[in-house]
This record gives C-alpha cells, sequence and structure tokens, in this order.
C-alpha cells in the first residue's frame, strides 16, 4: 500500500502544471529515443537468441508498461545488450518457450525483491566489480556477434566456444557480409556528436548500409519477415507454463531478475544525477517486475532500463514518463509501416552496431581511475568479475565479485595496528600532567583496527612478547570501532593471564558500542569499572600512582 500511496503521490507531483509545452518536449523526447531504439530493438532481438520482431516487441511493451510504473519519471526500458548473454545461452538449452517462462518467473522474483524493499541492496555491490561485470558481458556480447559479422556458423554453447570452434572447425568468411559490417562501425565511430543528438549514428548506417545492400544484392544473411502485429506467433500461454519446467528455469530466471535489478538501479541512479531527481528503487523493481510478467505474453524477451535510451531521453528534453510511452508508440507504428524495410537489414549490420554498443558499454571512467590510480585490490576485482563473467554464469560472476570483494576487506581489517611504547613524562609535562620520573613498570599499547576472530592470534602474540611490563599495561582502544566475541574472549584470557603474573590492567579511550559489548561479555568486570577511563592521561595518572 505504501508504494502506490507513493506512486499516486509522485505522479501528481510530476505533472503538476503539465501544459502543452511540456508535452511537445516528451513528444520530441520520445521520437528521439525511438530512432536509437529501434535498430538497438532489432540487434537485441536477433542476438539474443529470438527474432528481431521480439526485440521490437519488448521495447514497445516494456515501454508502455513499466515507464508507466517506473520509479522515476525519466527511465527508458527494452531489450538490453546485457541481457542478451544470459538469453542466448537459455535459448540453445530450452529454445523460446523456455526465455518466454523465464523472463514470467523473472518478473515474479522481481515483484517480491520490491515489496521487501531490497533495491538498495546494489549499492552494496563494490564499483570495480559492477564495472568488471559489465566489461565482461561487452566482452559476451561482441563474440556473440562475431558469426553474423563473418557471415559464419560456429559451435558451442557459450560465446568463447564459439570464436574455440572457427579453429577447430574451420573459419570461411562471408567477406561481403564482413565489409557491410565494417561499414557500420566505421560510420559510427565516425559520425558526430552534436550530429548524434538529432540523428543517431547506429540509424544512419543502418539506412546506407540498406540502400547499398538494396542496388547491389549482395548475398549477405538479412533480418527476414517482421509481421506486422504485436501478438507474435510464438509467445507464452497460460497452458502453456508448465510448473514441471519452473524448477530447471529457476536459477535462470534468478539471473535474468538479478541482472535486471542490477541494470535498471544503475540506469537510475546514474541518469537521476542528470536529471537531479531521485529514483523510487524499490518501485522501479516492482515496475519491472510487472512488465517482465507481460512481456512473455506478447512474445518479448526480458526488459531492464537503459542508460544508453534513459540519458538520450533526458538529453532531449524529456519532462515525465509519457517519454517513455510515446517512443513504445513510435516503435509501434515503425513495426506497421517499416516492417518490410527493416525485414531487409543485412545481421551483419546489427553485429556491426552491437560491437561498438559493446565497446561503448564499459565504463571508460571508472577503469581509467582505477588502473591510472593503481588500486591493486580494484584491479583484481575488475579482473576476477570481469573473467567470471565470460567464462561462467552471470549470477555466478556477481556472487564470485562480491565475495573477493569480501575476503579483500577481512584481509585489510586483520592488518590491525599495535604500538606498545613506554609512557614518556616530557610529552605528559608538555601538557600540564607532571609526575616523578617513570620506572618503566607502566606501558601503554595503542591499538588501531578491529579486533574478531581473524586478528586474534596477532593481538595475543604482540601483547604477551612485550618485557619488562611487569605492574601495568594500558589499553588505549580509540582506534577500534567494532569488537566481536571472539575479540572479547581473547581480551578476557589475555587479562586473566596478565593478572595472574602481577600485571594490572587498564583500559582507556573505548568507543561506547565497544564498551558496550565489553561489558556484555564480562570483560569489564573482570578489569574493573575503576580501571576504565576516558582518556589515556587519566589512565596514566591513576597506573604511575599505583606503581610507584
Amino acid at each position: 500500500m505504501n508504494l502506490l500511496k507513493q506512486y499516486v503521490s509522485d505522479i501528481k507531483h510530476e505533472f503538476r502544471g503539465y501544459n502543452g509545452k511540456r508535452l511537445s518536449k516528451d513528444l520530441m523526447a520520445g521520437v528521439t529515443v525511438a530512432a536509437v531504439a529501434l535498430p538497438l530493438a532489432l540487434a537485441f532481438g536477433v542476438s539474443s537468441g529470438a527474432t528481431a520482431a521480439a526485440g521490437l516487441v519488448t521495447a514497445i511493451i516494456g515501454g508502455i508498461i513499466i515507464s508507466a510504473l517506473s520509479g522515476a519519471s525519466f527511465q527508458i526500458s527494452g531489450p538490453t545488450g546485457a541481457m542478451t548473454a544470459i538469453l542466448v545461452t537459455l535459448a540453445s538449452k530450452y529454445g523460446m518457450q523456455g526465455i518466454l517462462t523465464a523472463c514470467f518467473l523473472a518478473g515474479i522474483i522481481l515483484i517480491i525483491a520490491g515489496i521487501l524493499k531490497l533495491g538498495h541492496m546494489i549499492y552494496y555491490i563494490p564499483s570495480s566489480v559492477i564495472t568488471g561485470f559489465t566489461s565482461g558481458i561487452a566482452i559476451i556480447i561482441a563474440l556473440g556477434q562475431l558469426d553474423n559479422f563473418f557471415g559464419v556458423t560456429s559451435k558451442g554453447d557459450l560465446a568463447i566456444v564459439k570464436v574455440i570452434s572457427y579453429f577447430t572447425d574451420g573459419f570461411h568468411p562471408n567477406f561481403e557480409a564482413v565489409a557491410i559490417g565494417c561499414v557500420v562501425i566505421v560510420i559510427m565511430l565516425l559520425w558526430p556528436k552534436k550530429l548524434n543528438e538529432k540523428f543517431p549514428s547506429s540509424l544512419a548506417a543502418i539506412i546506407l548500409v540498406l540502400a547499398v545492400n538494396h542496388f547491389l544484392q549482395l548475398d549477405v544473411a538479412v533480418v527476414g519477415e517482421i509481421p506486422q502485429t504485436i501478438f507474435l506467433d510464438e509467445r507464452l500461454s497460460f497452458t502453456g507454463l508448465s510448473p514441471d519446467q519452473f524448477w530447471d528455469l529457476f536459477v535462470p530466471a534468478l539471473s535474468i531478475a538479478a541482472l535486471g535489478m542490477i541494470e535498471s538501479l544503475l540506469c537510475g541512479a546514474s541518469a537521476g544525477k542528470m536529471k537531479d531527481e531521485e529514483l523510487n528503487a524499490d518501485r522501479e523493481l516492482v515496475a519491472q517486475g510487472i512488465g517482465n510478467i507481460v512481456i512473455p505474453f506478447f512474445g518479448g524477451v526480458p526488459a531492464t532500463a537503459a542508460i544508453a535510451r534513459t540519458s538520450v531521453a533526458i538529453k532531449a528534453g524529456c519532462e515525465t514518463r509519457l517519454a517513455g510511452i510515446f517512443h513504445a508508440v513510435f516503435l509501434l507504428l515503425s513495426m506497421f509501416i517499416l516492417a518490410p524495410v527493416m525485414s531487409a537489414i543485412p545481421l551483419s549490420a546489427l553485429a556491426g552496431v552491437l560491437i561498438v554498443t559493446a565497446w561503448r558499454m564499459n565504463d571508460w571512467k571508472n577503469i581509467h581511475y582505477i588502473f591510472d590510480h593503481k588500486f591493486k585490490s580494484g584491479m583484481m576485482k575488475f579482473f576476477i568479475t570481469m573473467a567470471a563473467t565470460v567464462v561462467l554464469d552471470l549470477t555466478q560472476a556477481i556472487i564470485i565479485g562480491v565475495a573477493f570483494s569480501v575476503i579483500l576487506i577481512l584481509i585489510k581489517l586483520t592488518d590491525i595496528d599495535i604500538t606498545v611504547s613506554e609512557i614518556e613524562s616530557d610529552r605528559l609535562e608538555e601538557i600540564g600532567i607532571k609526575l616523578p620520573k617513570l620506572s618503566g613498570k607502566v606501558r601503554i599499547a595503542y591499538l588501531t583496527g578491529a579486533i574478531f576472530f581473524a586478528v586474534i592470534d596477532k593481538l595475543t602474540k604482540t601483547l604477551y612478547e612485550q618485557e619488562g611490563v611487569t605492574e601495568g599495561l594500558i589499553l588505549s582502544m580509540r582506534g577500534v570501532p567494532v569488537i566481536d566475541l571472539s575479540g572479547i574472549q581473547a581480551l578476557v584470557e589475555l587479562v586473566e593471564e596478565l593478572e595472574a603474573n602481577g600485571t594490572e590492567v587498564y583500559l582507556t579511550s573505548v568507543q561506547p558500542k565497544v564498551l558496550e559489548e565489553m561489558r556484555r561479555g564480562g570483560l569489564i568486570d573482570l578489569i574493573g569499572e575503576e580501571y576504565v577511563f576516558q582518556s589515556a592521561e587519566d589512565a596514566i595518572v591513576i597506573a604511575q600512582q599505583e606503581h610507584m
């Protein structure tokens, strides 16, 4: 109910004062985004193992439903390159019906994630892991387009296995297809940025190669028939939903849902900064879920929010979520009007579009930052996640990347710093504390870092090895932000052994939460409340007076 109330409130705020001027901006943004989305929708449909029509239907239905329910006014959803990396493998194992069913299940998972308010989980994934994940997907997309680019057929399920088959089974490229693909790549790379904002380079390249192929009649594979309907022949039906197949498709559906969550929320976070509007992450997940439940009943593939299309919409001046709906309407019109033309697009041309798209989808700014500043842990996380994405399942890659990040954090946390020193009279006099010349019977240990199970060995060894501490040891714990059960137990054993040997233990500068845990674990009772001090100076004065 809270999501619904918030949605109604946001809609009222979004359309407050809506007029003809704002409507014209949404219309222009819709047209601009449609021009960008058209070639991408066709390309992603083909590369996912489905059809170009399936990609177009996804952009249309997703554009209407998800835009209407979105957690922000600017999100533009549809088929994406990242999703094709999952779908092409899924298609080879389970066929189109497998894709449709997995999409349906992923939609349910996304709705549950939104209701459970899991939208903010995305912010717990390190940026270098996400960057490596994105680059890994880019490699998969590029490798997956080599067949269409070269006009050949490879063997294998994984993209890297298909490339290997070129060398094991022979490689005989169609140079006419290669020429078309190269022309598309060159145009997209050299197309002026200012012109690209008004007329997308991908669309310009497709139009040019269409004209060339029309006159030269090159021997290349083309998209093929695009039906002039949004109800495709191969679509999901309620009778086609088989509970027996749900378990087999649960893991792929989970991968689709996880990827949809990551892509959509990252897109919302990035685009939100551009439009100065905060994304409602949980409602976005529910919107994505509803969209992905409905889309397969039309014959489409899974949809997510896409930063490429969303950023175009914002730059084109979109005012409200109507821009996303208008973009879908224009795509629907193009399906009815341009279907015969789109059916003649060479597959190698779409491959060229996706290869450039894959290159551009890398987060080059973050990659340069990681490597230019030589963050070794960031570089390791990047490479490990990227390699896992290319070789393994995408969900496994994220898990591996996050797990590796946690391991690195634990390694850093175990690097507790323990400095033990004698008390210096001169320094005390500088701050107004005058004591007789100190005998060295009292020392102070400065602890910096978390005290938990992984640092116990170092902590106990360092403190046990101190020679000459026969009467007093002050533990200064200002630099200890957290302590766990193992740390408390180790300190209890340490204090018991020190006191048994005649050494009094004092605590100073303990942070409130750490002190609370120590009380709960009985450490303070063992040491005594009178030996817990706010400052090291107070502890030094009492310790020195007791051990004169």
